[in-house]
């Protein structure tokens, strides 16, 4: 539990204080999407395969907390993520990314106080091929909402 505090207020206070390149707006949405992924993933590989767990086998509601760690995380990564790079850039960028996530993840393994997360089935090896994916998967949801808020104009004309 511990471990799961001081990783939140740790993500979320970088989340805030680095130069931002996102708008509120897309940092808003990007929120509002991890947490919906996030709980619609953990529904199935938590509570009905259970692959992994937060705390315990059960449905807490100390695992709420996970909910504010992964999406100051997702917009940290794509705050810098170089967009108008080469190919091999924008790999050795979610590479690294792929280091840290997988380390924070044998971290989070640890015996509490310190660690939160528990294995079933799921093991290291399965992160190491999902993270990329939903990595990829955000990528294309924030290009999407990027895209939409470029095509959406408000008339001046507008009343309310």
């Amino acid at each position: 539990m511990v471990g799961l505090i001081i990783a939140s207020v740790i993500f979320n206070l970088i989340a805030l204080k680095i130069k931002k390149r996102i708008s509120l707006n897309l940092m808003h949405h990007i929120w509002v999407f991890t947490i919906a992924f996030q709980t619609v993933f953990d529904v199935f590989v938590d509570f009905k395969y259970h692959g992994y767990w937060y705390f315990t086998k059960n449905i807490d509601w100390q695992a709420a907390l996970a909910l504010f760690l992964v999406p100051p995380v997702n917009i940290v990564f794509l705050n810098y993520f170089p967009y108008k790079k080469t190919f091999m850039k924008k790999i050795l960028y979610i590479t690294g990314w792929e280091i840290v996530l997988l380390l924070y993840e044998v971290i989070a393994l640890l015996p509490a106080p310190w660690g939160y997360f528990h294995y079933g089935w799921w093991s290291l090896w399965h992160s190491l091929v999902i993270n990329p994916i939903l990595l990829m998967i955000l990528l294309g949801y924030y290009k999407w909402i990027v895209k939409l808020e470029k095509r959406s104009t408000v008339s001046s004309d507008f009343k309310y």
